[in-house]
């Protein structure tokens, strides 16, 4: 593992039967040199470009500094805050043809493609500890994804389909034209959109080719989340029955234990209290180092409240499953994980039951977005012949709370600790180490 070349990584940025784009220096096309404003679009099953059919297109810059922008690029992927933006990236650009549209791929060295990430998922107002911790949890990821794709081609996620439960999860196996997308489905990734801030730079600088390790020596699938509600979650609640030694459920504080949040009674009590954690902080200036201003349209995250009427619940889940359960008489846990975080969850209706999960599918039926969080407990008020009217969700945390709490590491970093105890805290057993100059 040690001494290997920076090796470079394919991002998924976008996809249309047409395809605006700006070339922002000069770039090559089978030796020809262009520039400027640029369309290609799907005629038939080719890439129609400049009143040309091509199979692929490649576009590879003469400078280093050479950008391309691209128009229509979609962020925030079935968030509340969803919208569509101008994106500029460095490197090359590669168009393809997938599923009837032409597909554009980035490819660009890692450490410019973690720049631009830590720069998209952190404010540059960020503890230089937390940026370098970032750094090498993003870099981790990466290279773990990348190396996982290689040995696991063409094989996709399991899933329990049946008349009595639908269980499944999402990975990154979801791609097999590119190495990541560039949303928050793996990492947020916006080229050099926004300015990378010499500090941000520095971070990723100062922690060059390093990874986190198990204790066999393969690199960490380091997951992070927005923030873990006070316990973070193991691997397996949330993706497949495959359990990491490092990702182990954990309190967010430096002392304490985490009850067992698989008992029913204890995750209802955990969640409907408050208790301290390094993520239980209402502190807006930390809280802008991790929440970009889109994300800050979002609030009350430790701790949070969903409210929804018979009518809205039943249309909503009839929506997003596909499935007619009349009127919705329970929402019932069957199975949490170790943060509290339900993993499998019954749907009683007058017309039909069924159990689903996991966590990712939870949060999915459930709100026109996302859930913030699937640890939560249901409150039903307002009966009628026996069938509630009202239903109020109380709910722990932003996101699937495996690996790193990127708020709690935020407060962590403004408490002074340093970036090896950061991710030591949330990596247990992990152990850092520099697999390239």
């Amino acid at each position: 593992m040690k001494n290997q070349k920076e090796p470079e990584v394919a991002v998924g940025i976008v996809s249309g039967k047409q395809i605006r784009f700006t070339l922002n220096g000069p770039y090559a096309v089978q030796g020809t040199e262009f520039t400027g404003a640029q369309s290609v679009e799907i005629s038939g099953e080719k890439i129609l470009w400049n009143g040309n059919m091509y199979d692929e297109l490649l576009f590879e810059p003469l400078v280093p500094d050479a950008s391309f922008s691209l128009s229509d690029v979609t962020i925030g992927v079935n968030f509340h805050w969803e919208r569509k933006e101008t994106q500029t990236f460095l490197g090359t650009l590669r168009l393809i043809i997938d599923g009837g549209k032409v597909l554009a791929i980035n490819r660009l060295p890692v450490e410019k493609y973690l720049e631009s990430v830590i720069s998209s998922e952190m404010s540059a107002t960020s503890s230089l500890e937390l940026l370098k911790a970032h750094a090498v949890i993003s870099r981790s990821w990466l290279l773990a994804q990348m190396d996982k794709s290689r040995k696991t081609k063409g094989e996709k996620p399991a899933f329990v389909c049946n008349e009595n439960e639908i269980l499944k999860w999402y990975d990154r196996e979801d791609h097999d034209l590119f190495d990541v997308c560039a949303d928050d489905h793996c990492q947020r990734y916006q080229g050099i959109t926004k300015e990378t801030s010499p500090h941000v730079a520095q971070a990723v600088g100062a922690t060059r080719g390093k990874i986190l390790a198990d204790s066999m020596g393969e690199i960490c699938d380091a997951r992070f989340s927005k923030c873990c509600g006070g316990a973070v979650e193991e691997f397996q609640y949330c993706w497949e029955d495959a359990p990491k030694s490092y990702l182990k459920a954990l309190v967010d504080a430096e002392h304490g234990e985490l009850p067992d949040l698989t008992v029913e009674a204890n995750a209802q009590e955990w969640i409907r209290r408050s208790p301290e954690a390094f993520c239980n902080t209402d502190d807006k200036r930390v809280l802008s180092q991790v929440l970009n201003d889109y994300d800050q349209e979002t609030s009350d995250f430790y701790r949070w409240h969903v409210a929804y009427t018979q009518e809205q619940l039943s249309t909503l889940v009839a929506k997003k499953l596909g499935i007619d359960f009349g009127e919705i008489i329970d929402l019932v846990p069957m199975e949490r994980g170790k943060s509290g975080r339900l993993c499998k969850l019954k749907i009683i209706g007058t017309k039909r039951t069924l159990a689903i999960g996991k966590e990712l599918e939870i949060r999915r039926a459930l709100s026109e977005n996302h859930l913030y969080s699937s640890a939560f407990v249901v409150d039903k008020y307002d009966y009628r012949d026996g069938i509630p009217q009202q239903f109020e969700l109380t709910g722990a945390g932003w996101g699937h709370g495996v690996g790193l709490c990127q708020i709690g590491a935020a407060v962590m970093g403004e408490r002074g600790y340093g970036y090896d105890h950061i991710l030591l805290h949330y990596y247990p057993g992990a152990e850092i180490k520099q697999i390239y100059r």
